[in-house]
């Protein structure tokens, strides 16, 4: 798996498990959606993702959306 997949994967993940919590607790599980996805809309836009940066200092290798340069 690279980082990319990594990436992709978790963000999925968290998205997921958000919506179902949504009605059986709380339609505030909603903002974590709303973050993530926040949070995939500025990686596009600048380059820099804090998740690719921890996936990269775990060893995963590079995909071709975060560079191992991104992760000084």
């Amino acid at each position: 798996m690279n980082i990319d997949r990594a990436v992709l994967a978790m963000a999925g993940t968290i998205i997921l498990i958000s919506v179902l919590l949504t009605a059986p607790v709380s339609t505030r599980w909603l903002l974590l959606s709303t973050f993530v996805g926040l949070n995939l809309l500025q990686s596009s836009l600048t380059g820099f993702c804090p998740a690719a940066n921890i996936f990269a200092r775990l060893g995963l290798s590079p995909g071709c959306a975060f560079t191992a340069s991104q992760s000084r």
